[in-house]
């Protein structure tokens, strides 16, 4: 069965005074309706048919939405429940900053650019205020679902959520390997690199300003301390901002370069990595710039750009892809930004991050084939060899 994808396009309304209050006071009843379904039933209890048969009525009437709203705030619990048993935790509060809309709530209009909401009593409509890009996305649909969302500043967006169905994966054997790292944000098998050097530098830059405001915020006057903690505040979301921005552009670049050349991305499965980093001993500045890794978005990013542009995206284990001379498959010295096969029939020397890549695209070739993997290992006869051959070149084993 085919699977559709849902595009969600975030839109600012324009609102009165009168109509903030209005929503408002719908979303602190969402919360409120969400609060007391979540302490009003068994805890364990997750199906949502269950639930509301149990407490549709009291909640209702205790939190004063409609129907509607009413049965989306149950199944909202319902799936806090299903991820908050996953990683193991209790459910926390529930927050007035959203609410759910659907086809019976809400409604769009393209003609004037006007959604109308459901509030608590009767319907209120919003301007839309948005650009050219928001309006190419919803011209000429008919979305049937949205979330009313309040930001922090006070600000009141819809995300409505277009529905559409994705291209066929286009079907192939040549496969486009992927390398993450911090020096290149990514290198592909084919030798592009996307360098991380402008995101350490400005991440560096954020770091530094933001110690050098803290500073001022508690030490100075009160006129010094005030005026920190505005431009603080002021930058806050800048340097995430400019992450998102270019992790954006490396996935789309990388989707199009795939498409382009009837290619399957292959990439490493790096969960669990800054778990694993933060057990080595670095310096300050070292374990800063290791936790600010942003390769899950980027894997994200790929990975609904490639269902978007009929692009296949596979993930492979990372162990000993740098290590690995991609040519004859023996574990290899690498040093920094070069890698040197120390296998003397073959003495591969070169860019250790397209080696690596190399490496993810012959495992991602192979990832489906049964017995596939046994491509990348050395055979027996190599390894006696470079033990007989090249006796220091077995303790590089033991390095990375």
């Amino acid at each position: 069965m085919k699977r559709s994808q849902v595009l969600t396009v975030s839109c600012k309304l324009e609102v009165s005074q009168q109509q903030v209050e209005k929503l408002n006071a719908v979303l602190t009843a969402f919360a409120k309706c969400c609060e007391y379904v979540n302490t009003y039933t068994p805890e364990k209890l997750t199906n949502q048919i269950a639930v509301q048969s149990l407490i549709y009525k009291e909640a209702r009437s205790h939190s004063g939405l409609s129907a509607q709203m009413t049965i989306h705030a149950i199944r909202r619990v319902c799936a806090n429940r299903k991820t908050a048993k996953q990683k193991g935790k209790p459910v926390k509060k529930f927050a007035p900053t959203s609410a759910t809309y659907d086809a019976r709530t809400f409604t769009f209009g393209e003609s004037d650019w006007l959604v109308s909401l459901t509030m608590l009593k009767g319907r209120e409509k919003f301007k839309l205020h948005i650009g050219n890009y928001q309006k190419h996305l919803l011209q000429g649909q008919d979305p049937k679902t949205a979330t009313l969302v309040k930001r922090n500043d006070g600000s009141f967006y819809l995300n409505i959520q277009l529905e559409s169905e994705p291209p066929e994966k286009q079907k192939t054997d040549d496969v486009l390997g992927v390398d993450l790292g911090r020096t290149d944000i990514a290198c592909t098998s084919a030798g592009e690199k996307f360098s991380g050097k402008q995101v350490t530098q400005a991440r560096d830059r954020y770091s530094r300003l933001r110690a050098s405001l803290q500073r001022k915020a508690s030490k100075g006057t009160r006129s010094t301390r005030r005026r920190a903690r505005q431009i603080l505040q002021r930058l806050s979301g800048r340097e995430r901002r400019f992450q998102t921005w270019l992790n954006h552009t490396i996935s789309y670049r990388l989707i199009q370069q795939a498409k382009t050349s009837n290619q399957a991305i292959t990439l490493e499965d790096l969960t669990g990595i800054r778990e694993r980093t933060n057990e080595l001993p670095r310096s300050k500045t070292e374990r800063r710039r290791s936790n600010s890794w942003a390769f899950y978005q980027l894997r994200q990013f790929l990975t609904y750009k490639g269902v978007k542009f009929g692009v296949d995206v596979r993930l492979v284990d990372p162990r000993y892809t740098s290590k690995t001379c991609h040519c004859c498959k023996v574990i290899g010295n690498r040093q920094g930004k070069r890698f040197e096969c120390l296998n003397e029939r073959c003495g591969w020397i070169g860019d250790a991050d397209v080696n690596g890549a190399r490496n993810i695209a012959t495992l991602g070739q192979i990832v489906n084939l049964p017995g596939g993997s046994e491509i990348m290992s050395c055979s027996l006869q190599e390894v006696v060899l470079r033990a007989t051959e090249s006796p220091h070149s077995m303790q590089s084993k033991s390095v990375g």
